[in-house]
């Protein structure tokens, strides 16, 4: 039995019932997420982003991979930098 019913807009809007705002606890400015699972749609709260869900969008492609020995020499030209004027 469905839990409520909606109808859609020439525009393509939904609006959401009351109790299906409840019950999943949105309001205003909250985001849905509609997915596909077989022949079924469901649509539920956005969840929040993982911490590599924000590394993927802040660097699309990933460093180049350096040696140990390329390490190394960043490693003690930062040092020599920031110890140089002392």
């Amino acid at each position: 039995m469905a839990l409520a019913h909606s109808k859609l807009t020439a525009q393509g809007q939904v609006s959401v019932p009351a109790k299906v705002r409840q019950r999943l606890g949105v309001g205003p400015g909250s985001v849905l997420e509609w997915d596909e699972e077989g022949d079924r749609i469901i649509v539920r709260k956005a969840g929040r982003y993982s911490s590599e869900d924000i590394h993927r969008a802040l660097f699309p492609t990933p460093p180049r991979r350096r040696t140990l020995e390329e390490m190394k020499a960043g490693i003690r030209q930062a040092v020599k930098k920031r110890h140089a004027g002392r």
